[in-house]
């Protein structure tokens, strides 16, 4: 089924709304206790399970309007709710904090393991958006594997040995920006290795 056109800007809100949304509702009940069936819970794991229908309605209204999900949006999903149970069911967040880390881990994996199989599993996924020399791929492959190794163990030093808060902020706001200048600054200094678009004519 083909992708559906969305507006950009209702694409952008419906993504990264669910975490900023995440973040809003912790700091508003950060410091309070809640007793649920008899349990009681932090500020932040109820913020967690208040998070996850959060980010399946908005996973859900994305693919009723674009018809297609992303296999990474799929997987990050499928990480959210998995942790998120775990951290309810166990009454313990470091759970959900760790999910960052193995999602960061499984990505560099994967990227690794196709650079072991001389393949660039970043050119099937955005091949179509950056038209670039193979060679350029594998470069850019294994720099954004070795990031995202990067952002596993940074995550995984700052939940062990910093407050919630920072945590929160950190993984809300500065582990994505991050991610978004690396790969801006990869792609210009790939920029020999773009391929220009024919522009010519056959006529």
């Amino acid at each position: 089924m083909a992708e559906k056109t969305v507006n950009p800007i209702l694409k952008q809100v419906l993504e990264l709304g669910p975490t900023l949304l995440f973040f809003l509702i912790y700091l508003q009940i950060k410091d309070n206790t809640y007793t649920l069936a008899g349990t009681e819970y932090t500020g932040f794991i109820v913020a967690t399970l208040i998070f996850v229908p959060i980010l399946l309605v908005a996973m859900g209204i994305l693919w009723m309007l674009t018809r297609t999900l992303s296999r990474m949006q799929i997987f990050t999903a499928f990480m959210v709710i998995f942790f998120g149970g775990l951290t309810a069911w166990f009454n313990d967040e470091r759970f959900f904090k760790m999910k960052t880390s193995i999602v960061y881990g499984f990505f560099a994996l994967i990227l690794g393991i196709g650079l072991l199989r001389g393949k660039s599993y970043l050119q099937w996924i955005m091949g179509e958006f950056l038209p670039m020399k193979p060679e350029g791929w594998m470069i850019f492959t294994k720099r954004v594997a070795l990031m995202f190794l990067a952002l596993a163990v940074a995550n995984e030093i700052i939940w062990r040995t910093q407050s919630t808060e920072l945590w929160v902020k950190l993984e809300t706001f500065a582990f994505p920006a991050v991610l978004f200048v690396f790969l801006w600054g990869q792609i210009v200094m790939l920029q020999r290795y773009l391929i220009e678009p024919d522009t010519t004519s056959n006529s």
